[in-house]
This record gives C-alpha cells, sequence and structure tokens, in this order.
C-alpha cells in the first residue's frame, strides 16, 4: 500500500469510527418499548477494533514520512497564516461602528487589503508547490 491509498483508508476509518461510536450514543439507552436497529455492544466493538487499525496505521504513516516531516509541518503552519491572515482586519479611512452609528470613526491599517491579499498569494504558491511535492511522495512511497 502506498502513502497515497493508506492515507485515503485513514480518512476512512476516521468516518467509520464516527459512525460506529454514533451507533453506541444513539442506541445505547432507549425506551424499553423501542427497538434498537443496531447492536451496541457490537458497534463498541468495531469501534475498538478499527481504532485500533487507525493507530496501526497512522504509525506506519509517521514511519513512511520521517523523511518529509518538514514539509508536512511547515503546510500546516502556511494554511493556518493564510486563514488568519484572510481574517486580518485591513479597514482604512472612515467607516460607522454598529455600536456608535451616530460618529463615524476613522481607521488607519498599517496592512492594507492589497499588501495583504498579495502575501495571501504568496503564501497560496508555497502551498501549492509543498502539496505537490507531497502528493508525488504520498504516490510513490510504499509504508514500512
Amino acid at each position: 500500500m502506498n502513502l497515497k491509498q493508506a492515507l485515503k483508508r485513514k480518512n476512512r476509518l476516521v468516518g467509520l469510527i464516527a459512525e460506529e461510536y454514533k451507533k453506541v450514543s444513539q442506541y445505547n439507552s432507549v425506551d424499553d418499548i423501542n427497538q434498537r436497529p443496531y447492536a451496541v455492544k457490537e458497534a463498541i466493538q468495531n469501534w475498538l477494533s478499527l481504532t485500533n487499525e487507525l493507530v496501526e496505521l497512522k504509525c506506519k504513516i509517521q514511519l513512511a514520512n520521517v523523511k518529509v516531516n518538514d514539509k508536512i509541518f511547515r503546510l500546516s503552519e502556511l494554511k493556518t497564516q493564510v486563514k488568519l491572515l484572510k481574517m486580518l482586519d485591513c479597514t482604512a479611512g472612515k467607516y460607522y461602528s454598529r455600536w456608535s452609528e451616530d460618529m463615524p470613526l476613522n481607521k488607519v491599517a498599517e496592512i492594507g487589503i492589497l499588501e495583504r491579499d498579495a502575501m495571501v498569494k504568496g503564501i497560496e504558491t508555497q502551498i501549492e508547490t509543498i502539496q505537490d511535492e507531497l502528493d508525488e511522495w504520498n504516490h510513490v512511497t510504499i509504508l514500512p
């Protein structure tokens, strides 16, 4: 199994684990006149088994990614930077606050919207480059 397949399986396992836990959570305690559509003890066993498989798979993925962990961590931080920069208030000039509609305020931004957008675009270019490198790595790397 290559890394690409392993990552798909990991995501699938996360979904299956959530489904099994939902069965446990929803149907463990029911009104005594209602029938349980799922066996809760069986769902718990599935949940625990799938979790064990997920842990094993994550360990193998981690071992396979040792050489590219720096790229993985960098990618995560760059995505956070983009998210936060997109939320940065770049309001400049006269505006009316919702708390003081009768008195306009004058805001000055050190980083304007065009500069912020250029920063975001530059970081997104870095993200694409790293993602392409990791996609290639995931395609050719076989799990240990």
